[in-house]
């Protein structure tokens, strides 16, 4: 049997996130209030009184999916798979289409959830780049050879985790040619879609590019509603049936409210307007550390991320990135994400998407341990 690889990024934030006095590992926008949510919806307290709290569709309740499938056009409800947050959808989907022995192509930087799982289950695991040579654009060579004719699944993280990098359009397309040549299904995690830094327009998805495509979603990034756990997968018919199965496994189903919430977040009247808070956040968020960035000259780069609250920060210390994250905890009492996490070295994931008094103290102490180092 293969030795056991842990989660080590998760591991990590479960370790110190709660301990700490500033935490910048998050990668999303400061959470809403269930008030929050509900002024927004316009929902008094009272109208949730009525909700059993009993199981609740196990794919995820009718209006959920509903909703969800509105947002990719072309997706019908039955098309989509609700799961306990997008950890939850990468894992079943994963499941259902490669098992031992079978290859499968993963990007890099990325969240390496399914890198990790993928080596737990004895795939034939191969990966191909982002280079932060050209500010992180896709190695289409390495892509090319990563996912040869009989490869089972690519996945990808558009936008990146933890780059923030949107591919462009032409190499979205270059994705999808080479999945289609290989006979790979696509699976794109799509988490960071909705919170772009610049413009309004929403990333596009991969959606509808193919006929062999999954796109994964959640509440929790572009949201603001990561304690909600609620993610999904939008598939083909054959790829939901497979990955409910394996849904049925691990946690049967979301919570009867979370679902309800989601509906709630996700109506057309109230979508945007959260959507534009996060933004808020990201925008205001991303100037305090450019601000401080200037204050710090030759200290840190960083190739601007094009959506998510997140920062790959490279810096120029020839010391380990773990060395550096555990100073900055214990040192200062700060949680920054080592670039090891993510198969980078000599950079650091630093959340901006938060209140501005916070951020700016975070990142003081940051720039007190790398200017000592």
């Amino acid at each position: 049997m293969t030795a056991f690889v842990p989660f080590a990024l998760e591991e990590f934030m479960s370790r110190y996130e709660q301990e700490v006095e500033v935490n910048l590992s998050e990668s999303g926008v400061h959470p809403l209030t269930l008030g929050d949510l509900l002024d927004m919806a316009g929902a008094a307290p009272d109208a949730l009184r009525d909700i059993e709290i009993n199981y609740p569709h196990v794919e995820g309740i009718p209006a959920l999916r509903e909703a969800i499938a509105a947002l990719y056009p072309g997706a019908r409800p039955e098309q989509v798979l609700v799961t306990v947050g997008a950890i939850e959808a990468n894992y079943d989907v994963t499941a259902a289409l490669v098992g031992p022995g079978e290859p499968m192509a993963v990007m890099l930087p990325n969240y390496l959830q399914i890198w990790g799982m993928a080596q737990n289950r004895g795939v034939d695991l191969r990966t191909f780049r982002l280079r932060d040579d050209a500010g992180w654009a896709l190695d289409r060579d390495g892509l090319e050879r990563a996912a040869p004719p009989g490869t089972r699944l690519i996945a990808v993280c558009n936008p990146n985790n933890p780059t923030g990098r949107s591919l462009t359009g032409d190499e979205m397309d270059a994705v999808v040619a080479v999945a289609e040549r290989s006979g790979a299904w696509l699976l794109a995690d799509e988490v960071y879609r909705g919170a772009e830094r610049v413009g309004d327009e929403e990333t596009p998805s991969f959606w509808g590019r193919s006929e062999r495509v999954i796109a994964v979603g959640s509440m929790s990034k572009a949201y603001g509603l990561p304690g909600l756990r609620i993610g999904w997968a939008v598939a083909p018919a054959e790829v939901v049936e497979r990955s409910w199965r394996r849904h049925e496994y691990t946690t049967i189903s979301a919570s009867m409210l979370a679902n309800h919430l989601a509906v709630l977040a996700l109506r057309p009247d109230v979508r945007p307007r959260i959507l534009e808070r996060t933004r808020g956040f990201i925008r205001r968020g991303y100037r305090v550390l450019e601000e401080w960035m200037a204050q710090h000259p030759g200290l840190l780069s960083v190739h601007p991320p094009d959506a998510a609250a997140i920062a790959f920060l490279r810096y120029d210390r020839d010391v380990a990135s773990q060395a550096i994250a555990d100073r900055i905890r214990t040192e200062q009492g700060a949680l920054v994400v080592p670039g090891s996490l993510f198969g980078v070295e000599h950079h650091i994931r630093v959340s901006f998407g938060l209140p501005r008094d916070y951020l700016v103290d975070g990142l003081e102490r940051i720039a007190r341990v790398l200017t000592a180092s």
